[in-house]
């Protein structure tokens, strides 16, 4: 413990979450356009713009890549045909795929198109390296040499990288890993008016020379072609944010030598990493959802526009604090409490109208001195994930928040029928605001909902344990912040989950 820098209070804070009966939250009601998604009309646009430049002018601006999570999910098909050899066997391989197991299918049409990837000619390299021919590889069914050469460390070691050191994209003279199309993209809403890009990646331990190394070698060109600075920092997930884990008894799992056994605390642990940054205005991105060069214009647009809502926002938070600050009435806390319900949605008591006066302005002033996020929300398509919800804590009150599946008790009837009647999908895209209306930076840490984490079943040395997951970083570890939802268009969500993905025209040149 000491050692990971955790100490015994908090340890024994996670041993007391894992023997309560349920960590289901509990939905009310799914979030809609005019009730809990807010649209921006087409006339109100220009204005949000001109907030986003005002802001990014004054280099308020960054952005919090979480990019410490490795390639190996997505390329899980090709792993599992790696590790089981017969289906590697020209004859067999079809014979399986027309029985429709997926595996093999998915093998087959990733030899198809092959030629189509980004990484296709460091393969190539890889292989020609040691002697191979890929053109002879397919010919002759050597399947399992070129599996080697993409996943492994004997080639370009796919299957463990992170997925931002991965080439995503191919240009006429050039391919493009994630991590460079990131910085790319954040030129065009991070540098307007002042000439610098400020990008923070999380990365994995271990992994920060593979990234600085590329970042070198590149910075010289981007900062040339884009005309602008780059400012580049990393960080790693910390070791003090590690959860314990417990036996099926729930008491602490020890190893063999007798030594307690902790485990990485999901990206809910990156709320230190986000905490520890001094921004003001940050927008926070996924790694994998990014595009080709032709298809960033409108993602930048929708990036300024939920940018410069938030800093509209913001504004009016912050000049209406500073009033209750200075010269309270009566009259400003009946029109904070006004804007907190009808602009902000934030739920308020049966009984506030018979507070007093004094109740009613502290209330509705603590309420509006918090960190807010601007949350950019895309039409469900089905893809697997967060949405947004109205949530029902304990004592009734209501509150938007972006739920996960495995937050939601599915063996309820209703629970599972709000659910599924959800319209909406969390792509992760989304602006916070990090400072309070004296300029000095929130802590972070304050405005958890220390409740909402995930409980789930792994194994260690043949034994069964259970694995205590903080709240996410973008649900419960933002549960108190003042959450706007926007619709934006789904043109704005092209995530890479596997390596099929990529064969998407989101990330295909065109010819």
């Amino acid at each position: 413990m000491d050692a990971l820098g955790i100490s015994e209070a908090r340890v024994r804070e996670q041993l007391e979450i894992f023997s309560r009966a349920s960590f289901a939250v509990r939905l009310k009601r799914a979030c809609r356009v005019g009730d809990g998604v807010q649209s921006i009309p087409v006339d109100e646009e220009e204005r949000y713009l001109q907030f986003h430049r005002a802001a990014a002018r004054e280099a308020r601006f960054s952005k919090f890549v979480p990019a410490s999570g490795a390639a190996s999910r997505m390329f899980q098909s090709l792993l599992q045909i790696y590790h089981v050899p017969q289906f590697l066997d020209r004859s067999e391989l079809h014979q399986r795929a027309s029985q429709g197991v997926a595996i093999a299918c998915d093998f087959l049409r990733f030899l198809e198109h092959l030629h189509k990837f980004a990484f296709f000619e460091d393969l190539e390299s890889a292989l020609r390296r040691d002697g191979h021919w890929l053109g002879g590889l397919l010919e002759d069914g050597q399947y399992l040499t070129l599996l080697e050469y993409l996943l492994t460390s004997r080639g370009l070691n796919y299957g463990f990288l992170p997925k931002a050191l991965l080439k995503f994209h191919r240009y006429a003279g050039e391919t493009r890993t994630a991590f460079e199309e990131h910085l790319i993209e954040a030129v065009d809403y991070l540098s307007e008016g002042n000439g610098c890009s400020m990008v923070h990646f999380t990365i994995p331990s271990g992994q920060r020379e593979r990234f600085a190394e590329l970042w070198s070698n590149v910075c010289p060109t981007y900062e040339e072609r884009c005309g602008t600075r780059f400012s580049v920092s990393f960080s790693y997930q910390k070791s003090c944010t590690d959860t314990i884990a417990v036996d099926s008894d729930n008491f602490p799992f020890r190893e063999r030598l007798g030594t307690l056994h902790f485990r990485p605390g999901g990206h809910g642990a990156l709320l230190e990493n986000l905490n520890d940054l001094d921004g003001d205005l940050i927008y926070v991105k996924n790694i994998d959802n990014v595009v080709q060069d032709r298809y960033k214009a409108e993602v930048a647009v929708w990036k300024r526009l939920l940018g410069g809502y938030l800093a509209a926002t913001q504004e009016i938070v912050h000049r209406t604090l500073r009033m209750m600050e200075e010269r309270p009435s009566v009259g400003l806390t009946e029109e904070a409490a006004s804007f907190a319900r009808e602009k902000l949605l934030i739920h308020f008591p049966q009984t506030f109208d018979s507070w007093s006066v004094e109740r009613k302005r502290q209330f509705v002033f603590d309420k509006l001195d918090r960190p807010i996020r601007v949350c950019g929300v895309v039409r469900n398509s089905g893809e697997p994930g967060g949405a947004p919800f109205w949530v029902e804590d304990e004592d009734g009150d209501l509150s938007l928040q972006i739920v996960e599946q495995a937050q939601v008790d599915l063996n309820d009837p209703d629970q599972r029928a709000i659910w599924m009647s959800s319209t909406h999908f969390n792509p992760v895209d989304l602006v916070c605001a990090m400072k309070d209306y004296r300029g000095k930076p929130f802590d972070l840490r304050e405005y958890v909902d220390r409740s909402a984490v995930l409980i789930s079943k792994k194994s260690r040395d043949g034994r069964d344990i259970r694995a205590l997951e903080l709240p996410g970083l973008w649900n419960g570890s933002m549960a108190d912040w003042i959450t706007i939802f926007v619709e934006v268009p789904m043109s704005t969500f092209n995530p890479v989950k596997t390596v099929f993905d990529l064969l998407r025209p989101e990330h295909q040149e065109s010819f």
